[in-house]
């Protein structure tokens, strides 16, 4: 199964964008100019695909820790 994970952006340079996935940093790659740090995407493979705001970003994080304290 895969999942888009919601990722707040921290910085930018050119289409990459260093950004906080659940307290890790990575470096992804934005193929759209319309964002800026603070802002939340939703990243799939490496990757953003979509702008979000701040509540569906956690509202979206909040199901997913809900799923994972369920599995365990």
């Amino acid at each position: 199964m895969c999942i888009t994970l919601p990722t707040k952006v921290l910085s930018l340079e050119g289409t990459n964008a260093r950004v906080d996935i659940a307290g890790h940093e990575r470096e992804i790659f934005i193929p759209f100019d319309n964002v800026s740090p603070g802002q939340w995407v939703l990243v799939y493979a490496g990757a953003a695909i979509s702008v979000i705001d701040e509540k569906e970003a956690l509202e979206i994080l909040g199901y997913l820790g809900r799923a994972v304290n369920l599995k365990s």
